[in-house]
């Protein structure tokens, strides 16, 4: 809503963003980051999920009406002239709002820069590298970069996104300088909108999820075997904080601001695919399906609302072990079926990471990652009674409740979900084959799966090259 606003008072036309209680504070920090401050807001009594429709018109008319009426007739920052006067350079949080890039905002013991951080919300709770001018600059050395080139701009703050905002937070997290390169393409999907960013911090708590591609990988010192999931390997983890810190220090994404998440997730650390094993069965790595060659470094990033862990799946063939695999598919797959009908149009893409050893039971039977998608397609499904409560009776997701056959007549699903009109039918989750995507990458002996459900278009997944600089 703040978006349309902002659009409309800078046609001259006045507006009121009626928003969600606890919800205020994101608008005003959304219209700050376009240049506007002060826009007009109307807030709405309670969650417009649990009220009656009685109480929801009655708080709505003793309380939210008037002040529409004085967003609509009042004067506001909005109106007056401060509108677009603060350049996005110019937008930071708390106290650094007059600091360039090389001032020294706090200086003192290591202890006591960590105190002034935490305080001033600038890290993430756990101890910080603190990051001077001089360590920032040495974590630069050798790239021949522009410390000042911008990479885009955060579309919830307005804040210039730049190499050197990049390398500030990555010394904080503690990465190394050889990860630059994965960093910046972080960066550039965060800038990029069809990834986007500014959902960041919706309700659910989704988190993004880095996949990282390529041959330079392993010499990056990134882990894709045991563990590959679990923080403890420096490259994995330290470029996983970075993203929620720089998220936090440019995006705005903190409870003060952007970060509306219900429960929230910790940061999830890299997922490094095992190259030596895709190259060894012929299979092509994640990057592939968004435009990329097999020895191309990429990173690719989605959201995810959730995971689950997929254990011993039994079987010497890949009809075998299909079962076990979609069952875990279509168990994480819940009210995430909005994004397939109702919040989106069918971007609901869900993870399957597969342990080495099950990715070579499939292509020694000699499936490719294609037909390994047409079984998942044929076998992750439920009844189409919980489909249809999933989108329109236990959610508000999809308006007026629809049936699926309805939602096939009007063209919005493919003719699959409407096989007959047997409730009990089983329908997909997702509304092709390929719009499962999966990866290989863990404990080479172990049979085991990971399963994530996906944040449909409130973090598609959005790819970019991974550079190699100079020290890299």
């Amino acid at each position: 809503m703040a978006r349309a606003a902002v659009a409309s008072e800078a046609a001259g036309v006045p507006s009121v963003s009626i928003v969600c209680e606890s919800f205020d504070g994101q608008a005003i920090a959304t219209a700050r980051g376009f240049g506007f401050e002060g826009l007009p807001l109307a807030v709405t009594v309670g969650h417009v999920d649990a009220q009656s429709a009685s109480d929801m018109e009655s708080n709505f008319v003793d309380r939210t009406v008037d002040a529409i009426v004085a967003g609509l007739t009042g004067a506001s920052a909005a109106r007056n002239g401060t509108n677009g006067t603060a350049s996005p350079g110019d937008q930071d949080m708390g106290e650094s709002t007059a600091l360039g890039p090389y001032d020294t905002a706090i200086s003192g013991s290591v202890d006591e820069v960590n105190d002034a951080f935490a305080e001033r919300g600038w890290s993430d709770g756990l101890p910080i590298v603190p990051p001077t001018v001089d360590r920032v600059e040495r974590f630069l050395a050798g790239t021949g970069l522009d410390p000042q080139q911008s990479l885009g701009i955060a579309r919830t703050t307005g804040r210039d996104m730049t190499v050197w905002s990049v390398a500030t937070n990555a010394v904080m997290a503690g990465c190394e300088p050889r990860h630059l390169g994965v960093l910046l393409a972080a960066a550039r999907i965060l800038a990029d909108p069809h990834y986007g960013a500014e959902h960041s911090g919706n309700t659910t708590g989704a988190d993004a999820l880095m996949i990282l591609d390529g041959p330079n990988a392993a010499a990056l010192g990134f882990n894709s075997g045991v563990g590959a999931l679990r923080d403890g390997r420096r490259a994995n983890t330290s470029v996983g904080r970075w993203l929620r810190l720089y998220q936090r220090n440019v995006f705005g994404f903190t409870a003060a601001e952007h970060d509306k998440s219900t429960f929230g997730n910790s940061f999830r650390v890299v997922l490094c695919e095992d190259a030596a094993a895709l190259a060894d069965i012929g299979w092509d790595p994640v990057s592939a399906e968004f435009g990329f060659g097999r020895n191309d470094d990429v990173l690719t990033m989605a959201r995810f609302n959730s995971g689950a862990i997929v254990g011993s799946a039994f079987g010497s063939t890949p009809d075998e072990i299909v079962p076990y695999l979609a069952d875990g598919l279509a168990r994480i797959t819940g009210w995430d079926l909005g994004h397939l009908y109702g919040l989106g149009r069918m971007h609901y893409r869900p993870l399957l990471v597969l342990s080495p050893i099950l990715a070579r039971t499939c292509a020694t039977a000699g499936w490719t990652k294609a037909n390994l998608a047409e079984a998942l397609f044929e076998h992750a499904r439920i009844p189409a009674w919980r489909f249809e409560k999933l989108i329109g009776e236990w959610t508000n997701l999809a308006a007026g409740r629809p049936r699926l056959t309805d939602v096939v007549a009007a063209g919005d699903l493919p003719s699959q979900f409407a096989a007959s009109d047997d409730p009990d039918r089983l329908v997909p989750i997702v509304s092709e084959p390929a719009k499962f995507v999966i990866a290989v990458a863990g404990d080479a002996n172990r049979t085991n799966a990971y399963v994530f459900s996906h944040d449909g278009p409130h973090g598609d997944y959005t790819a970019q090259a991974v550079e190699r600089l100079g020290h890299g």
